[in-house]
Formats: structure tokens, sequence, C-alpha cells
């Protein structure tokens, strides 16, 4: 595998050698959840090396379709062309920079910037300037002078994704094990997954970071944050959260959580029996059938930004269930401050009564004014306030992510299970949120040869 050694801004060198420090104890520096210069070098070495998903295939199911993304704080147009083949392009006029493409999703050929009427193919080709002989001289070259391409561009269980390193590993090996649990979440169905609507985006003062770590393995705070949804009687069972559900860390700095669905009477994650009957489990292997059978996923990160989750709930309190799937995207916009894209996703064989009823109970939960959604924004706010805090400066404060030493709760790997990374038979531990940090590190240094994750050093 290819390292990517690129280079680190010497004013964020010691805050990253505090990191080190504090990893080793089991704390993390408040000040990286809002500093200037943390940011500016995850934009470089986070968002410019590691692969990020864009958009997924149902998004633009057609030849013309366009999605407009970012990575990291760069704007991309993701492209079905004329061939049916998928670009994630730069959205930056070669000529003097002017995003060419203003809207955030449609169908087209071409795109014309509004400054001088540079013209480009959906593929990124460049097919025109006005007064081009006059102007240049001369053809341009339509290669050349196109719009940036990312380098690597690829596709898993119909989700998209781009690297904007032009080496390093491939999109199969990044994922690793995240990418296994991935297919166990969406590949039920022959037909798989699609989105059930447009994403909502609406913005939060946190940081990226605290809402994927909070997905790769936060069971700790369900139980305090969420209880009125609990006392309303949205769910129930909240109280023994952490202590029913599994925990699986992979390389990579992914994780997941699984409840035990199956034991709670939910097989399938109690999907109907109308549906499950259109399922198909011989796709899979032996160690992913177990976890279908003991504690299939349920909320999970892929590094940095990308996060699911699946549960079980009303559609209104005391009303009829619906399986809920959810995919999101923690986008950085500034320094403790990102713009939360959300997705409800629904099986292409459901009914349309029970794509209706996942998507309605998806933004009853989980859209921005959710009841659980509320609860979490107001609670990752807390992180970046704290680190721009001159008194917590002055303390150095760090943040306490001790469980894994102390917990009283068995924690070894469940020896029952043979798939990649660790299964552990807990909630508690944060072992997934610990090895979130340790690769964020790693790839902040450039340093992700020397890593060694898998969860056991977490």
């Amino acid at each position: 595998m290819t390292v990517i050694t690129p280079t680190i801004a010497s004013d964020v060198t010691p805050i990253l050698d505090r990191v080190e420090t504090e990893l080793e104890n089991n704390r993390v520096p408040a000040e990286i959840w809002n500093n200037d210069a943390v940011f500016r070098a995850e934009m470089d070495q986070v968002f410019g090396t590691c692969w990020v998903f864009v958009a997924h295939e149902s998004e633009i199911p057609n030849a013309g379709d366009f999605v407009q993304r970012r990575i990291g704080l760069d704007p991309v147009i993701v492209t079905r062309d004329g061939s049916g083949g998928i670009n994630v392009l730069s959205n930056y006029c070669r000529h003097r920079g002017t995003q060419v493409c203003q809207t955030d999703t449609g169908n087209s050929r071409f795109f014309k910037c509004p400054y001088h009427g540079w013209t480009y193919s959906n593929n990124g080709d460049l097919i025109g300037t006005p007064h081009m002989r006059a102007a240049y001289g001369t053809r341009m070259d339509p290669k050349e002078w196109g719009l940036k391409r990312a380098p690597r561009v690829d596709v898993r269980s119909g989700f998209i994704f781009a690297s904007l390193a032009a080496e390093g590993p491939s999109l199969e090996e990044y994922l690793g094990g995240a990418g296994w649990m991935l297919d166990v979440l969406v590949k039920l169905a022959p037909g798989g997954m699609k989105i059930a609507g447009p994403p909502e985006r609406y913005q939060i003062n946190a940081d990226w970071k605290a809402g994927a770590e909070n997905f790769s393995g936060d069971a700790y705070h369900v139980d305090t944050l969420h209880w009125s949804n609990e006392e309303v009687g949205m769910v129930q069972g909240l109280g023994a959260n952490a202590e029913m559900i599994n925990s699986y860390v992979f390389d990579g700095g992914h994780g997941t959580l699984g409840l035990p669905w199956p034991q709670l009477g939910l097989p399938l994650w109690g999907y109907s029996p109308e549906t499950v009957a259109k399922f198909d489990l011989s796709v899979f292997d032996d160690a992913q059938r177990y976890v279908l059978e003991t504690n299939p996923p349920t909320i999970g990160n892929i590094f940095p930004n990308f996060s699911y989750l699946r549960a079980f709930a009303p559609t209104v309190p005391g009303g009829p269930p619906a399986v809920v799937t959810t995919f999101r995207v923690w986008q950085p916009i500034a320094p403790g401050k990102m713009e939360l894209w959300n997705w409800q996703f629904v099986y292409e064989c459901q009914s349309e009564q029970e794509q209706l009823d996942a998507y309605v109970t998806g933004q009853l939960l989980f859209g921005s004014a959710g009841t659980f959604e509320t609860d979490d924004t107001v609670a990752w706010e807390g992180s970046a306030r704290a680190a721009k805090s001159a008194w917590m400066q002055r303390e150095d404060l760090s943040f306490n992510f001790e469980q894994a030493g102390r917990t009283t709760v068995d924690t070894a790997p469940d020896p029952d299970y043979h798939g990649p990374g660790i299964k552990r038979r807990t909630g508690f531990g944060e072992f997934a949120q610990l090895a979130f940090y340790k690769h964020w590190l790693a790839t902040m240094r450039g340093n992700l040869s020397s890593e060694t994750i898998d969860g056991r050093s977490a």
C-alpha cells in the first residue's frame, strides 16, 4: 500500500504531539474540536487524502443527472455522463475559478460558466469558449483545460466515493471491515437500497468529529440524552442500551454498534414478513450471518465523516412500526461548525407504504427537528465552545475517554465472531471512539503505515 505523506503545517505539530501524549492516557485535547490550524490541516491531510462519500447511484440514475456536493471545502459535481460513467468534477471554472454549476441537482449535458461562458461536458471536458479562435488563436485542448477530476472514484453497494489523492489504498482496502459491514446493512435484497428523498441539510455549531465519533461507538449517551423519547413512548428499553449493544471496531478508524434485535423479538431489524420474503441471505458469508443473527449493525461511522443508522420505531407514539435507515455526512464548513447532510433510505423491494412509513419515521426521529436529532445536535456544540474558551485553553482541557481502562464489564472479544475487526459484547469501553482518534492522528501525521489499530490497541 502506498503511504501518503503530506506536509504538516508547523502550527499544528505541537497540537498533534499533545494529542498523541493524551491518547496514551485515553484522553483527547479539547482544542482539536475548534482550532483554525487543525481545521486547515484536516482539509489537506484528511479530506485531501481519504476516500469520501459523495453520492448514491440512485441520486443520478440517468445519463446527464448530476448532484453538487463537497469534499472538505471544495465543491464538486457528481455526474453520470452520456456513456453511463460516473465523474466527480471540480466545480471551479478553469478560466477564473467561478463555480460552473449553481444548482444542487438536475440533468444537463454540459455546464456553462456564468462569468465568461467557458462550457464543459458533463464528463468534465472543455467543449467551447466564446470567440475561441479570436481570443486564443486555436482550438483549446478539451482535456488539458477541462474541469479537474477527482483522480479516483469508486462505488461500493451503490455508494459513490471519491479520493483527491492520486495514490493510496483502493476503496476496498480503505473500507476493509467497514465495507463488509456496510454490505450486511444494504445487500439483503437483490435490488439494493435507494434514496427515499433528497438530503436534508442543516448547520450545527459543532465540529464534524463530534458527530462522527458519536456514531462510531457512543452507546453511553443514549439513556441520558434521549430519555425523553422513552417517556413519550417513541422507543423502549433505552436504560439497558449500553449493556445490550455490542461494539465492532475495524482498522481505519471505522466503528459500528449493533443491538440484539433478534433477541428483542425483531429478527432482521423487524422488517415486515412481506419484505423479509424478498431478502436473499445467501449473499453473506458465515460471519455476516452471525452478525445478522446476534447484533446486526444499528449505528456506525466510516472514517472520516460518513455515518449510518438503522432502527425500529413507531411512525407516531403508539402507532405502527417502521424500520428506519438513515445515512448522513458530517460536512465541515469552518472550525467548530458543520453542515449535516441527512438521507433516508429504503429497499427497492419494499411496498410504497413501507417506504413512506420509513421516510416519515426517519424524519420524525432524525430530521432537523427530530426527537433524537435535536438532543444530539445541542449536546455536540459543547465541545466546540469549550475548545474556544480562554479559561479552558489555559487549563489545557482534555476530554475523558477512559472507559477502556476502567470499566468493570467484560470487554474481551466475542470468541464466536470470526469477521474482520473486533466484536465486543458490550457498549461500554469507548473503543471505537479511541480508534477513531488514533486513526485521525495517524492520518493527520501521514503515518498510516505504522498504524495497527484494529481495535486491539484501543
